[in-house]
């Protein structure tokens, strides 16, 4: 009986952290937000985390394309990456980046940033 309560409370706890609640993260920028501070901020980087094929149907202008569901060819190509640039991330809806935003800030990555909606709520151009 004491182990199903252990579970049971482990279970709450994952669900609390992993609720789908809407909060705006620091990081989490409005597209006009988002567009600004990418162009206001010397070598900063673009990195769409969609799949191969979403990024081929169109990305935003010098994106670098880095595949979250990728895994362990994702985790090691984050390894990579510059840790003194800024980044600025996005995928379809904002939640794939959200992700991996926090992935980026829990690796020493200091300056990350989600677009809030993704490449649905971009107003600019996307390249084909």
């Amino acid at each position: 009986m004491k182990k199903y309560i252990i579970v049971a409370i482990g279970l709450l706890m994952v669900s609390c952290v992993f609720s789908p609640k809407k909060q705006k993260t620091m990081n989490e920028l409005s597209p006009i937000e988002w567009a600004e501070l990418q162009s206001q901020t010397p070598e900063s980087v673009i990195l769409d985390v969609r799949t191969e094929e979403e990024f081929e149907s169109g990305y935003i202008k010098d994106a670098l394309n880095l595949d979250i569901r990728g895994g362990a060819e994702f985790m090691s190509s984050i390894e990579e990456l510059d840790k003194s640039k800024a980044y600025f991330v996005y995928c379809r809806s904002g939640a794939r980046s959200g992700q991996a935003c926090q992935l980026m800030e829990q690796m020493g990555f200091a300056q990350v940033y989600n677009l809030e909606g993704g490449v649905l709520a971009w107003e600019g151009d996307l390249e084909e």
